[in-house]
């Protein structure tokens, strides 16, 4: 699999292309991402989104427009996608599936796992694409999520660390926001960030 790395606009959102048996993938494609994301595809087939805050969703709309493809979205953070209080001229979008908490999908033999972890906000979730997993909001590179926003839950956090701790294998973790990391290393911190919740 080849992964392809933007960061967009003021917050320096990670949106990915990740190409697999020459198909793409692109998730979480945030302000002003269209341009990079017209000239990185190939064969582009779903617009995946890590959870609903705007910073990761700017561009939804303008991309299933231009390429004709289907975006999924958590079905909790759908809301989210037709405003945002912090952002009043948020282009809305509508996806064209709303995941159910740790769906799968089978794209002609790739599967695309979500995994419900909310807590950053009601929807949240990690995508795994074979051996890489699209973290978005939930776990960075020895941090996590804030809690602090509208539709954050600290308490719901908790509950999703306590399932990240469990996770029984080693995979790389591509986050929303910052440099890779993978499973195991941030399993180390779980404790610390349920204590500090």
């Amino acid at each position: 699999m080849q992964i392809k790395v933007q960061p967009m606009g003021a917050y320096q959102t990670n949106c990915y292309i990740a190409t697999i048996d020459g198909k793409d993938f692109i998730i979480d494609p945030g302000v002003d991402a269209t341009e990079w994301v017209m000239q990185n595809v190939t064969n582009p087939v779903a617009i995946l989104n890590t959870h609903g805050h705007f910073d990761h969703v700017w561009s939804n709309a303008e991309l299933q427009k231009k390429l004709g493809i289907k975006l999924y979205t958590p079905k909790g953070d759908i809301p989210l996608l037709q405003g945002s209080s912090w952002m009043p001229d948020l282009p809305p979008s509508t996806p064209d599936v709303a995941v159910e908490p740790d769906e799968e999908f089978d794209f002609d033999g790739v599967k695309v796992k979500f995994h419900h972890f909310p807590g950053h906000c009601p929807g949240c979730s990690m995508i795994e694409i074979d051996d890489a997993i699209f973290s978005g909001d939930f776990i960075f590179e020895r941090s996590i999520g804030r809690t602090d926003f509208p539709y954050s839950s600290p308490q719901d956090m908790k509950k999703s660390l306590q399932k990240f701790k469990t996770i029984p294998y080693d995979k790389t973790l591509y986050p929303g926001h910052g440099g890779t990391t993978t499973i195991k290393q941030e399993q180390q911190y779980s404790d610390y960030w349920i204590n500090q919740l």
